[in-house]
């Protein structure tokens, strides 16, 4: 009976009629409309058939397909296409079996015309928003099959490009029609990310053609689509073949595709997911340790490349983690350049130079970061820089035994530098707070030593955290020829942090300014830079009492290059002359009376006429003209200290002129620079009044005091007026030791050494004195104090 029904048309199933009713004679003529269109109203009125009808259609395109019609495949298609987008709403599950089906047979063909077809109808299937959901699909064969089809290496490069581009659209179809649904297979698993990544990444590659349907556009369009739509635990699958796909095919070397990939990461994840790609990247940095410069050097660039997009504000939960690990590599790198290999078997050779681009690359990437975090990490960030540099006498191990004591002068180096890459963009209102005295002394402790690379890093690092009004590049050169109206210098009044990270920290300052200075390797750079640190110091922290500690600073700058005692090179007493003059000359614009620059421009125009080798312009430059012999400066040439008492008389700097009878002179024992400065907690407890007149000559008379009852009265009456004095009394003596300089301190202590002990005198004196007896005379015996008799009165 079903074999009469095949050969007779008549009797055949009305839907098997209707599905051949849409197949024309020739097949160039294309899908019968008109017949289509009964098909899908049959379809809609029907939707139980629909089943039916699709088995029926695959049949038909698996016979065709065989006998090589190629299009009547295509008609077929055409007709499936249709099917699913009139019926999706109602029961498109019962098509998409067939349909896929028969897509896969399609794939499977070696035909590319036949792969294109089915990318393209997968697409179409890809886009379809389905209502119900489905648990039994899977696309795991699509997946491999376009993936496979974005490394086709066809012979015609317009068919290579073809394939490509169809399996990157089908790949961009499967992660669309799977990510949002849960039912769905899941895209992120490794499995899926590990075909489906690579095979972007080969396509990206390609930068020979622009047109629109190139497959390196066509994949970048993919890829960003497939990262913005990873939550927060799809990020670390995405991130990994990645990095597997540079490793084995060496990319990371040079500033090329390996950037370019992790820009296109960074744009398109979610922001809120960024410290995820920095936390891959540090943890492959991590295990390529032991890996070539040149690896090493192109993941760190990557990660500078990432900072920079990632500016949130955060790199994530473990910010210090991250500088530590850049830190660590800076460490690891000098071992390699120092021994020559970069493994412990002495296998792999490496070279100076490509690990001094992996370290600047690292400086760099740590100044990146830093730039992404808010002032309050950074500061953070500039504290643990400081901790991780070694210190002769406090790290007795630096580095690692490898590296010796040229390791420890490298590495101090690099993270001197580190420090500077962070405080170039660093900006804070606060001094107290950008340099407090845990950061603040071991930074300065570092202008004492021999290399005078390590000096001129420290002294940028100072200037730039000092200028908060980014004045410094107006004054990177010294010369006499400044005129501050011209500099068009930004100047504010001393806010009330200002003036007490001055009184907290001013001489510490002062001192290794003046130590600095007289440093035998210093260079012309140096010098520049103390005048720069100067001058800087005076645009952003001076008032009247700080400008007449920086020109006793610089009388006694002048005063050691006129000392015999001084082993200093005549270059070198040039340089601090020539920072003198042009230190003095612009101080005396920024404040102080014109008699003050008067007397300033005088000296330096007796300079120019007969000692031009004691001016900036001419020590500063390339070739310094230097005197033969011995350096002789005559009194015409030197600024005088009583001249400049002189012109400050009359202003508000006279009240501080009295500070200029004390010669400034740095106590050098005083402070040594591995050690904390001691602290003035047992001077202050003296309680020394320093302002009681003293003639050691005039014999002191014992004062006797009579103790009576109107006496105690009295006391306890003014107790309050008392209490006041002494508090006050406190504060002036506890401020004048934090702010005086240490020989002031010193020559006035001494000098009321025996005034205080007359006080103590007169103090046991009444201790142990008898009390006085009502008639006048002297009890015989003295009477304890738990014994004696008061008034009614002062019982309580």
């Amino acid at each position: 009976m079903y074999g009469l029904c095949g050969c007779c048309w008549a009797l055949r199933p009305r839907y098997k009629r209707l599905v051949d009713n849409i197949f024309p004679e020739d097949p160039e003529e294309g899908l019968v409309k008109a017949n289509m269109e009964k098909l899908t109203f049959f379809a809609l009125s029907a939707p139980e058939k629909l089943d039916r009808i699709a088995a029926y259609l695959s049949e038909r395109l698996t016979r065709e397909l065989n006998r090589h019609r190629y299009g009547y495949v295509c008609i077929a298609m055409e007709a499936m296409e249709q099917l699913l987008l009139a019926c999706h709403c109602q029961s498109i599950n019962l098509l998409v079996e067939s349909f896929l089906s028969t897509l896969r047979l399609l794939l499977e063909a070696d035909k590319p015309h036949l792969h294109i077809l089915a990318t393209n109808s997968f697409v179409k299937f890809a886009n379809i928003e389905e209502d119900t959901p489905s648990y039994h699909r899977s696309y795991d064969f699509f997946v491999s099959r376009f993936s496979e089809m974005c490394h086709s290496d066809h012979e015609d490069l317009d068919t290579r490009n073809k394939i490509r581009v169809s399996g990157i659209r089908g790949l961009q179809g499967v992660v669309r029609k799977t990510v949002d649904d849960e039912l769905q297979v899941n895209i992120w698993e490794p499995r899926h990310m590990e075909q489906i990544v690579p095979a972007l990444l080969v396509n990206l590659q390609q930068h020979s053609q622009n047109d629109s349907g190139s497959p390196a556009e066509q994949t970048e369009v993919c890829f960003r689509e497939l990262l913005c739509r990873a939550a927060y635990g799809h990020i670390n699958n995405a991130i990994k073949p990645v990095l597997m796909h540079l490793d084995s095919h060496s990319l990371w070397q040079g500033r090329g595709f390996a950037v370019q990939c992790f820009q296109i990461i960074m744009y398109s994840i979610q922001s809120q997911h960024s410290h995820l790609v920095i936390q891959q990247l540090l943890g492959h940095l991590d295990a390529n340790s032991r890996s070539p410069a040149s690896v090493r050097a192109g993941i760190v660039e990557v990660l500078s490349e990432a900072a920079v997009i990632e500016a949130t504000g955060s790199v994530g939960p473990t910010v210090l983690e991250v500088f530590n690990t850049l830190l660590r590599q800076l460490r690891q790198s000098v071992d390699y350049q120092l021994t020559g290999y970069y493994d412990n078997g002495g296998k792999h050779k490496t070279s100076s130079i490509e690990e001094k681009k992996l370290q600047d690359a690292v400086i760099k990437t740590i100044g990146s970061f830093a730039n992404t975090l808010p002032i309050y990490q950074r500061s953070e960030v500039m504290l643990f820089i400081m901790g991780k540099i070694p210190v002769p006498g406090i790290y007795p191990a630096l580095g690692s035994p490898n590296s010796g004591f040229e390791g420890s002068r490298m590495i101090q180096v690099m993270l001197l530098k580190s420090l500077l890459q962070v405080s170039e963009h660093y900006e804070s209102s606060n001094l107290l707070t950008a340099l407090p005295s845990s950061f603040l002394e071991p930074l300065l402790s570092f202008t004492l030593m021999e290399d005078p690379e390590i000096r001129l890093l420290v002294l940028s690092i100072l200037t730039l955290l000092i200028d908060r009004r980014h004045n410094a590049s107006r004054l990177t050169t010294a010369s006499v020829a400044f005129d501050v109206s011209s500099l068009e210098m930004k100047e504010d009044r001393c806010s009330r942090q200002d003036n007490l990270f001055m009184r907290k920290h001013a001489q510490r300052l002062y001192r290794h300014v003046y130590l600095a200075s007289r440093e035998e390797n210093s260079g012309r750079s140096h010098y520049q830079a103390l005048f720069t640190l100067l001058a800087v110091l005076s645009v952003e922290l001076a008032n009247e009492e700080v400008v007449v500690d920086l020109i006793r600073l610089i009388l006694a700058l002048q005063e050691m290059t006129l000392s015999n005692q001084e082993c200093l090179s005549v270059f070198n007493r040039c340089g601090i002359h020539a920072l003198c003059a042009a230190f003095l000359n612009l101080l005396s614009q920024l404040g102080p009376p014109p008699t003050l620059h008067q007397h300033i421009t005088q000296v330096i125009e007796s300079r120019e006429k007969d000692a031009p080798h004691l001016l900036p312009e001419v020590m500063f430059c390339d070739k310094p003209r230097l005197p033969e012999g011995e350096l002789k400066v005559d009194e015409a040439l030197l600024f005088i200290q009583s001249k400049i008492c002189e012109a400050l008389a009359g202003s508000s700097y006279s009240a501080h002129c009295e500070r200029f009878n004390i010669p400034y002179t740095p106590q050098l024992t005083e402070e040594d620079r591995l050690s904390k400065r001691k602290s003035i907690g047992d001077a202050v407890s003296l309680q020394v009044d320093m302002d009681l007149p003293f003639c050691p000559d005039t014999p002191q008379k014992p004062q006797t005091e009579h103790i009576t009852f109107e006496t105690l009265k009295n006391a306890i009456e003014d107790r309050g007026v008392v209490e006041e004095e002494e508090r006050r009394k406190r504060m002036e003596v506890v401020e004048r030791f934090q702010t005086a300089p240490f020989e002031e301190i010193a020559a006035q202590c001494g000098a009321r050494t025996s005034l205080l002990q007359s006080k103590l005198n007169q103090v046991f004196e009444l201790i142990i004195r008898p009390p006085p007896s009502p008639s006048g005379h002297s009890a015989p015996r003295s009477t304890p104090v738990y014994e004696m008799k008061f008034p009614d009165l002062c019982v309580y």
